[in-house]
């Protein structure tokens, strides 16, 4: 990251000086926070379209002027990318919104995608000066993110970030989600041969296969990887590094290092009495089914996805928040959450329980289950859910849940979606015998996110677990920092 004494230089050009001056800061925080337009609760429950509508250009310029332009921008440390923060809005408050997408494209490479996942009131807009000192509500970070994104993308006028001259040198990305896009812009821009591998059909990873369109469509992924092919970036698809080609293939073929971005697809289940019923599946065959594989536009699709009038999804996460409103917009009378912590422990976003809630997506909280029972076909037909109540806090600082004995509730259910989390895609430790990975099958890596295998180099779900597009990112920027380090020092070895 820069240090502050870069962003201290930064804030005293003359252009930002003369914003501070055309308004006072304490006018500046008597502005209330804007709104996001949202399509109707009623009609988007029943379409596949985008549930945020954006921001205009003159609620941007509103919502701009919040901004302190604090001489400790510490909603720059709340971002994982290290974003240019007061920068880019800024450059939105001088009506220069082409100028704030290319700054925000200076370090991130999605940001229209950034602007629409990410959990930003956890991130920088929990850093915000509003938050920390002021006990208001934080500038609109994300917002104004997707709005400067969207903003360049419908003009028409794209930059495209400058990349150094080409090295020859060739380095590839297991896998082509948020952190391997992440790490390909910044080995890109350093002026490497870049290749991305991905063994699907379509690029993008998590964010085509895991993220429902009604939240990110995929006109917007495609947007963000045309422009890292403009870099010079090749992507090939339908390529499984170990199983297609191994590593050593690779290495014979020129490639000096390997960014393993390859996540964590391999879905947990409970291992609970009839689990195994039909109609029971895991959240990520269902969204892949229907996000990837075209299951929701066309009824012939050779992946369908089961509909039912009851679904339940289980798990309190993004994940289950995007499987049950899928669930409600493809029919189901009762979409369900069924979660064995209060409402208020929910890891997911508070806007996606708050979108949910509108939608009429009904919740069991403090509830889990502890068995299900089929018809005589096979089918799911009933689930025995345990009645639970908070205790102690455990690790994670939440209050445990514990059952309450011989307590239990009987629900009427077709179709089961199992989201209680992921476990790391087992492949590339498979076939690489000297990599150091944990118990929990993520792969080890130091301080420069490399691996015990000096030229490969890790980051995202397949190090952390599990966790959100913006952390993998984060992972790929510094995973580049040091695999560029590395391949310069041992070259310069060479010589």
């Amino acid at each position: 990251m820069k240090d502050l004494e870069y962003y201290k230089i930064e804030r005293a050009q003359q252009w930002r000086e003369e914003l501070r001056k055309n308004l006072k800061a304490k006018d500046r925080t008597s502005l209330d926070r804007c709104q996001m337009v949202e399509q109707d609760p009623m009609q988007r429950n029943t379409n596949f379209s985008e549930v945020n509508l954006g921001i205009s250009e003159e609620i941007a310029y509103n919502e701009s002027r919040r901004c302190l332009d604090c001489a400790d921008p510490t909603c720059i440390d709340g971002c994982p990318v290290n974003i240019n923060i007061p920068k880019f809005i800024k450059k939105i408050e001088l009506k220069d919104f082409l100028g704030a997408a290319a700054i925000l494209k200076e370090t991130n490479t999605l940001p229209a995608v950034c602007g629409r996942v990410c959990p930003q009131e956890k991130q920088c807009e929990n850093s915000c000066f509003y938050t920390v000192k002021l006990a208001k509500p934080p500038v609109a970070i994300g917002f104004l993110e997707r709005f400067a994104a969207d903003y360049e993308r419908n003009s028409g006028k794209i930059s495209i970030p400058e990349v150094s001259k080409s090295n020859r040198l060739k380095v590839a990305s297991v896998g082509s989600g948020p952190a391997g896009l992440a790490w390909a812009a910044d080995m890109a821009r350093i002026g490497y041969d870049v290749t991305v591998f991905e063994a699907l059909h379509e690029i993008g990873g998590v964010l085509k296969y895991g993220i429902p369109e009604f939240r990110l469509p995929n006109e917007i992924i495609d947007f963000e990887i045309e422009n890292l092919k403009k870099m010079g970036v090749r992507f090939r698809p339908n390529f499984i590094v170990g199983k297609t080609k191994h590593f050593d293939d690779l290495r014979n073929e020129g490639f000096k290092a390997f960014f393993v971005g390859s996540g964590a697809g391999l879905p947990n289940f409970m291992n609970i009495p009839g689990e195994n019923s039909i109609n029971i599946l895991s959240s990520n065959e269902y969204l892949t089914r229907i996000n990837l594989m075209g299951a929701i536009r066309n009824v012939n699709s050779d992946t369908p996805a089961p509909n039912g009038k009851v679904v339940a999804v289980i798990g309190g996460g993004n994940t289950a928040m995007d499987s049950v409103r899928t669930a409600k917009r493809l029919g189901a009378e009762r979409a369900i959450i069924v979660y064995r912590r209060s409402r208020e422990e929910m890891p997911a976003r508070i806007e996606e329980v708050h979108h949910a809630i509108e939608e009429g997506i009904e919740f069991l909280n403090l509830h889990n289950p502890i068995e299900y029972i089929a018809d005589e076909k096979g089918f799911v037909k009933k689930m025995i859910l345990q009645k639970m109540e908070l205790g102690e806090p455990d690790s994670s600082g939440r209050r445990k849940p514990v059952p309450i004995q011989g307590v239990t509730e009987t629900i009427d259910v077709d179709v089961v979606v199992v989201a209680v989390g992921v476990s790391p895609n087992p492949l590339v430790p498979s076939v690489l015998e000297n990599l150091e990975v944990t118990k929990w099958g993520t792969i080890v890596v130091n301080e420069n996110m490399q691996s015990s295998i000096e030229d490969v180099f890790a980051g995202g779900d397949i190090v952390r677990g599990g966790a959100t597009v913006i952390l993998a990112m984060g992972d790929g920027r510094k995973a580049a920092e040091g695999m560029n380090k590395y391949i310069q020092e041992k070259f310069a070895e060479k010589k």
